[in-house]
């Protein structure tokens, strides 16, 4: 089966050429116990039998210094695009924007309202300040990935999806639905968001975990969030090395929870979708 994994992370072990500068002041805990490099990261790809990957910053590492995702990107671009994490806020940011996409490098940017080190959801992607670069977004025809929680913010997300239709808005781990508590009241929180056609979803070992532990009951959650959105609005992404598991075991986790979906719809989960959002990507490497 073709595969792309739209979210992974990498970080150098050379710290004079790429320093640390985490959004938040902190480092995650992943991020100093189990880095990755790129040449790593192509390695696990290899043994999970994984062709392309999105290389989405580290945020948590590098802030908003997108250098390494970048010169990654570069060296291997049979087998990588670059997301970078990007500040909508400032004055010059749709200038930024239409500079650091393209021959820029990035093949999309993502904002990070909500995190490990960052446990205050952010409204700030919706403030009136953001607007010039969501429209520029728009016109620049790019996908950019939220990082954010579904609830605390939610009415801001809409906002966004309402003012700028036009921008492909990729919700990062699914926005985090709370699928332990009730996979059906999650599964249709998530699907009523399906009439903003601009909304992708990321979906990750966050979610997945919790439809495993679900069992049968995930059935609750998949099937009126993928009857919502159709799996072509769906990709995966194995949050390597985030996540504590190896890469060819997130894979197995999401084929294992995806496995009584039509081929069809597996198949555009696993990479259609991606190379939908990512142009860039092809169906040359491993």
């Amino acid at each position: 089966m073709d595969v792309v994994d739209a979210h992974c992370h990498i970080i150098s072990e050379d710290q004079a050429r790429y320093p640390r500068a985490p959004i938040g002041g902190k480092q995650s805990a992943w991020a100093e116990s189990r880095p990755v490099t790129a040449a790593g990261m192509v390695t696990r790809m290899d043994e999970a039998g994984i062709g392309r990957a999105v290389l989405v910053q580290a945020t948590t590492a590098y802030g908003y210094d997108n250098s390494y995702v970048l010169d990654s990107c570069r060296s291997r671009p049979e087998r990588f695009v670059a997301v970078g994490t990007f500040d909508p806020l400032r004055p010059d940011a749709a200038d930024i924007l239409a500079n650091a996409v393209g021959d820029g490098g990035l093949a999309g940017v993502r904002l990070f309202t909500s995190g490990s080190t960052v446990p205050t959801q952010g409204e700030w992607f919706a403030a009136p300040e953001a607007f010039e670069f969501w429209r520029r977004a728009g016109e620049l025809d790019i996908t950019v990935c939220l990082q954010m929680r579904l609830g605390p913010a939610t009415k801001q997300l809409r906002q966004v999806l309402e003012r700028f239709p036009d921008v492909r808005v990729l919700l990062d781990h699914i926005g985090y639905p709370d699928i332990a508590a009730s996979p059906a009241r999650a599964g249709a929180d998530v699907a009523e968001l399906a009439q903003h056609q601009g909304l992708f979803l990321k979906l990750t070992h966050r979610n997945l975990e919790r439809l495993y532990d679900a069992g049968n009951a995930a059935a609750d959650f998949l099937e009126p969030v993928v009857a919502a959105f159709g799996a072509d609005r769906i990709a995966w992404g194995s949050n390597c090395p985030a996540a504590e598991q190896s890469l060819p075991e997130l894979l197995r986790l999401a084929e294992d929870v995806l496995a009584e979906l039509p081929t069809a719809d597996r198949q555009a989960i696993f990479a259609g979708t991606a190379r939908r959002l990512y142009p860039g990507l092809t169906e040359e490497g491993a």
